[in-house]
């Protein structure tokens, strides 16, 4: 599953990330690596942008960086 699939409330934890070169680069800097823990506060209505929590802070993330991260 993907952190694009998650609903709204629920807590995941990050498994792996897809992707290559900067584009994995730039989600890892954000603090998203594996295991880290993913709380899903809100998804804009047309489901861009997700906003999350991550390490104690709030991230807002498009639909095709959400599609890279697979959480369980």
């Amino acid at each position: 599953m993907t952190l694009r699939e998650v609903s709204i409330g629920q807590t995941v934890k990050v498994v792996k990330l897809h992707g290559e070169g900067a584009v994995k680069r730039r989600i890892m800097d954000m603090g998203i690596t594996k295991g880290t823990e993913i709380f899903v506060r809100k998804v804009a209505p047309l489901g861009d942008p997700i906003e999350v929590n991550v390490r104690n802070y709030e991230l807002s993330l498009r639909k095709e960086d959400a599609e890279m991260i697979e959480v369980e």
